[in-house]
């Protein structure tokens, strides 16, 4: 006879459950992985991104139908701070709170620097950089008022070390590592943590056109693409999934990670231990 399942169990299994969370970039890959795995904890989620209508509303049916928790969308330009705000005002209205924030929305661009484009290095700015710190911002008031919050800055290995031809990305990453200690000093006595997340190649849709470019462009195997030359610095040889981002930021946004903030999480494969 199986025996009924305690209030312990449901809590441990939905550790989140009451909470809401909002993520930007989140209509595909990691921002998506993370998402899938905050709604599965239980909470009600604000997600954001660029996509095609039909598909957006079917991620989010899905998502609401799969997980039992309610989803809104949110398009804001993560390059707009205007756009920003109606974004943060819209979740409190829907939701009357906001308890996690996923600062995820990223591009990117390589080129020496040099070279570098200026309208590039200004959007990689606004969309990696200055949009975590306009929606912290934004979001920080209500946190402080209800004494708790967890804000997860996904940043990147090259937020700790660098590589050639992608000096604005690097840069961008760098400061959302400062952003997120800064963060974390000026919350720590008020039940608010503020983390980062560095992770290494992630496979997503993304990287698998990455692979398949690149063993056009070099005429090798894909398998040598991957070993070679996209995980040449990650001791490991694989790649991160977007199921164990999702899973680090539920912790971290649990009761269990309350004493931890201000740090940077690498989840490299060993890259940055070199």
């Amino acid at each position: 006879m199986n025996r009924p399942v305690t209030q312990n169990e449901i809590t441990a299994a939905r550790p989140l459950t009451g909470r809401v969370s909002l993520i930007t970039g989140s209509t595909s890959g990691i921002g998506l992985g993370i998402a899938k795995a905050l709604a599965a904890a239980g909470s009600a989620i604000v997600f954001n991104g660029f996509g095609k209508a039909e598909e957006i509303s079917a991620t989010q049916a899905v998502l609401s139908a799969e997980c039992n928790v309610k989803v809104e969308y949110s398009g804001a330009d993560m390059s707009s701070p205007d756009s920003i705000a109606e974004m943060i005002d819209m979740t409190i209205a829907e939701f009357g709170r906001l308890d996690v924030l996923v600062n995820n929305a990223g591009i990117q661009f390589v080129a020496p620097l040099q070279e570098f484009p200026v309208v590039k290095w200004d959007a990689i700015l606004a969309i990696n950089l200055s949009s975590a710190f306009h929606t912290t911002r934004l979001a920080l008031p209500r946190m402080v008022e209800n004494k708790w919050g967890r804000i997860v800055n996904v940043a990147s290995a090259h937020g700790l070390v660098a590589s050639p031809f992608k000096a604005a990305y690097v840069a961008a990453k760098h400061g959302v590592l400062g952003l997120t200690k800064v963060t974390a000093l000026e919350t720590a006595e008020q039940g608010i943590t503020c983390n980062a997340i560095c992770p290494g190649y992630v496979y997503t849709p993304l990287v698998e056109a990455q692979i398949d470019g690149q063993a056009k462009a070099h005429h090798i195997p894909r398998e040598q693409v991957i070993r070679d030359i996209l995980l040449a610095q990650q001791p490991n040889k694989r790649f991160a999934t977007v199921e164990e981002l999702g899973a680090l930021t539920v912790f971290l946004a649990s009761e269990a990670a309350s004493s931890i903030t201000g740090v940077a999480l690498p989840v490299d494969g060993g890259w940055t231990a070199h």
